[in-house]
């Protein structure tokens, strides 16, 4: 066996290229199964990030329903899903490039179904006795922004003849999850109303289907502006089921003569917040079984409760992240992955435990010799409370550190900010682990997984409660000599690039940063954001203009001589959630102030890369800040950039 070699951290030579962040890699979801049959979207990085529809028959054959230059996604919150519906020969599908919902013809040829307007769909279900879909539609036309302020979202049906729309439920800010009962004579679906995200408080309403199609006389059966619930699904013999969490975890419910019983308690969360449409956490075997996804422990676990009321029986699985299930016969697919597995379209025998692979997201098989394995830590913070996170050491087996050396810390964490750290397989984790950094994934106060009390430390509290946890997760691995406390970094996009920002601003603990479309003035972002975000900061900060000092204080860009450490920024030129403006007002204090960073703006990138040539160059970007900023060369032949005022003027030390 071949001894390894000594090399400093972070100059290791890496069996994980970087081009393995695109090469054979897809995006895989919105999974659909029936007779046999499998549908799914890939994100293609090699097509410029379009999604692409794709067919599985019973015969394992795949065929792409969509036409290249076709983008399968839709804009509806602007973070979209459910962007299309599979009924039999039914098959309809959203363009990302114009809103319109388009028919796909037996020939394969598209239909358009939806007029030429400034409308966008989501969450489309076949009403086939009215011969209609039922959606979810976003209205953009100019005459209704300038009566309402902003975008206007119903419940609509669309004739599948004509394309007509006919308001079916309006009043509400927002729509979604409509679904209709097996015998369609009743519809539910979800409302909410700012300043709620719909975690924060929505309604189930349900509502009689007339015989000339029309809605009315719709009641809330579950939930309020208080209280969340999620996934409004009809077991095949018409009783209505959701989550909820009264108890203070997301558990599944359902409706029995007007009230809601709990299937089974569990200290488990069964739903994910909602930033996308069509999240799919539990369905139903032919036995009145329920299948369901949990979370808990930083990890997800698959659950088969009933169908004897209160039986719950855990389906042992080799995964530890899944998502988007779906039942069909008595087979589950799903999307799973695991620390050693990057994500795929899972088919599952909940009877014999049988797996088999329908689509891989990487075309790459991996020895798991050479993947470092997430740590589960619970770490104090502030208040005397306890945070979590996964711990990822450095690992590559050619390769050592000194003796007398600690390895750099990348500290990054979720999005949302209401997700998750996930432990399913990551390039981008293994690219950095492999060349010698460790990396720590924080699941900071307001992250989903551990029950309704501390997803909710994050109200009032976004830039505090998750920069403490960020911050106390990096001390605390440095005080167990588990890393170097003076090379500590952190990383992020979007909420996770606000934080990162908040960290190198008020904070001493790191020595470099690397913001993805992060926020950096929170009174911009306000005034600039898209309407499903746009009173987010009212419960994570408080009402605006009454809490304006709050909105101040928390933001990076008034206080840019406070900056600690080199940053990076990155961001894309068509970002409509996190705007350009947001970074270049911060890329203009750093210059005036003669402040180290560089900046990448990347054309026709939105909120997240989908291009292959810009997700590589990104990292290959990081690599680079971080071995000029800490003293090393990366191993790979990369292309360096520019970090402006690093030798000329190194920034002072933010007093702590």
């Amino acid at each position: 066996m071949t001894q390894p070699t000594t090399a400093p951290y972070g100059e290791w030579v890496s069996p994980f290229p970087i081009s393995l962040l695109t090469a054979g890699v897809v995006s895989l979801g919105e999974i659909r199964a029936a007779d046999g049959v499998r549908w799914w979207l890939e994100g293609r990085p090699d097509e410029n990030g379009s999604q692409v529809l794709i067919r599985r028959a019973t015969d394992g054959v795949e065929t792409r329903l969509t036409p290249e230059g076709f983008n399968a996604r839709t804009r509806v919150h602007e973070y979209g899903g459910a962007a299309y519906v599979i009924d039999g020969d039914l098959v309809v599908v959203s363009d990302f490039s114009t809103g319109r919902l388009n028919q796909i013809q037996p020939s394969g040829e598209l239909r358009p179904l939806t007029p030429d307007r400034a409308w966008r769909f989501a969450d489309l279900v076949v009403d086939r006795a009215r011969n209609r879909l039922a959606a979810i539609r976003e209205d953009h036309e100019p005459d209704t922004i300038a009566r309402h302020g902003e975008a206007e979202n119903s419940l609509v049906a669309i004739d599948l003849d004509s394309g007509a729309v006919t308001v079916l439920a309006s009043g509400a800010d927002f729509f979604a999850a409509p679904r209709l009962s097996p015998d369609g004579r009743r519809l539910a679906w979800l409302e909410w109303s700012h300043p709620n995200l719909p975690w924060d408080g929505s309604e189930l309403r349900l509502a009689d289907v007339a015989a000339d199609g029309s809605v009315g006389g719709a009641i809330t059966v579950a939930g309020s502006s208080a209280d969340w619930i999620s996934q409004p699904r009809w077991s095949p013999d018409g009783v209505l089921h959701f989550v909820a969490e009264p108890n203070g975890w997301m558990n599944i419910h359902r409706l029995v003569g007007g009230r809601a019983d709990v299937v089974a308690e569990l200290d488990a969360e069964f739903a994910s917040p909602e930033w996308v449409f069509g999240i799919s956490s539990y369905d139903f075997l032919p036995d009145d079984s329920i299948v369901a996804i949990g979370r808990s422990g930083s990890r997800d676990r698959l659950y088969r409760l009933g169908p004897v009321a209160g039986r719950v029986d855990l389906i042992e699985v080799p995964f530890t992240e899944m998502s988007s299930l779906v039942v069909d016969g008595d087979r589950i697919v799903l999307r799973a992955a695991s620390p050693t597995s990057p994500p795929a379209i899972i088919e599952l025998d909940p009877e014999t435990g049988k797996t088999t692979v329908l689509r891989q997201s990487m075309s790459t098989v991996f020895d798991p010799v050479d993947i470092s394995s997430p740590e589960p830590v619970e770490f104090p913070t502030a208040g005397g409370r306890t945070a979590f996170g996964l711990f990822y050491p450095p690992h590559n087996r050619l390769v050592r550190g000194p003796a007398d050396e600690l390895p750099p810390l990348i500290v990054t964490s979720h999005g949302g900010p209401t997700g998750s750290a996930s432990s399913a397989f990551q390039v981008g984790t293994q690219l950095f682990t492999s060349r010698g950094y460790a990396v720590l994934d924080v699941d900071y106060g307001g992250s989903t997984g551990y029950g309704r009390e501390y997803r909710k430390r994050l109200e009032g509290e976004w830039g505090v409660v998750d920069l403490d946890d960020c911050v106390n997760g990096a001390r605390w691995l440095t005080e167990r000599g588990r890393v170097d406390g003076e090379r500590l970094a952190i990383r992020g996009g979007s909420a996770s690039g606000y934080t990162t920002l908040c960290a190198v601003t008020f904070s001493d603990a790191f020595r470099a940063g690397a913001s993805y479309f992060g926020i950096g003035d929170l009174e911009t972002f306000v005034a600039q954001t898209h309407k499903f975000e746009s009173r987010y900061l009212d419960r994570l900060i408080g009402p605006y203009p009454e809490r304006k000092d709050l909105y101040h204080d928390r933001s990076p860009l008034n206080f840019p001589e406070r900056i600690s450490c080199p940053v990076l920024i990155l961001q894309g030129a068509e970002d409509r959630v996190v705007p350009p403006a947001q970074a270049e007002q911060i890329v203009d204090a750093l210059w005036e102030r003669h402040l180290p960073h560089a900046y990448l703006l990347f054309p026709g990138e939105d909120h997240g890369f989908r291009s292959a040539a810009n997700i590589i160059r990104s990292l290959e970007a990081e690599l680079s800040f971080y071995g000029q900023v800490f003293g090393f060369a990366p191993a790979d032949n990369i292309e360096p950039i520019r970090i402006e005022f690093l030798e000329t003027d190194p920034p002072a030390q933010a007093e702590g």
